[in-house]
């Protein structure tokens, strides 16, 4: 079914509208949360919390993309669940993940909100620059969360290989924000 008619269906209260939503994008949730919290049954509960949130905020919400949409709710709702967690789960993924990324990306405060704004415009343009498989790479490692070794393996390269290069992409981050005046 394409995403036109799933979200039409939502539009129209029609509960069919959850059922098309996980036969097209259940895996890709799934697998996106299950990545995130290392935990079969929290990504399940964090998917059913994805599908209820969609028929909450559908309308008045009318996504262009819906398979954008629905990882989006689905990955705010499982760092959600993971950050209520982390207190008795630490070492998991995401800390990894998220270790990583700290010394290549500024942890803005409620008062940079603009600063904020302006280093995000700087990681789309820097994002534009770098090659499709690069981007793709950093994308899943650091916006999807998934393991290096799944990236690895989805670029036909070692893990070791994929390590070294997304360290170069981290460099390469970090430089272009600190071009920008980003103090990083």
């Amino acid at each position: 079914m394409e995403d036109a008619a799933i979200i039409g269906l939502y539009w129209a209260r029609d509960e069919e509208a959850i059922a098309a939503s996980d036969r097209k994008y259940g895996k890709l949730c799934r697998s996106l949360s299950r990545d995130i919290l290392d935990s079969r049954e929290d990504a399940e509960e964090c998917v059913n919390d994805t599908w209820q949130k969609a028929w909450n905020t559908m309308p008045p919400q009318r996504p262009n993309s819906l398979r954008a949409y629905l990882a989006k709710i689905t990955r705010n709702l499982s760092i959600d669940r993971w950050r209520a967690g982390r207190a008795e789960k630490r070492g998991n993924g995401l800390t990894i993940l998220l270790d990583e990324l700290e010394e290549a990306l500024p942890a803005p405060s409620a008062e940079e909100l603009t600063e904020a704004r302006e280093t995000a415009r700087t990681i789309e343009r820097w994002l534009d620059t770098i090659s499709p498989a690069d981007r793709i790479a950093f994308l899943q490692r650091y916006w999807y969360g998934q393991r290096v070794d799944m990236v690895a393996k989805q670029a036909g390269c070692s893990s070791n290989s994929m390590v070294k290069r997304l360290g170069r992409l981290r460099d390469g981050l970090r430089r272009a924000l600190e071009q920008e005046g980003i103090n990083v």
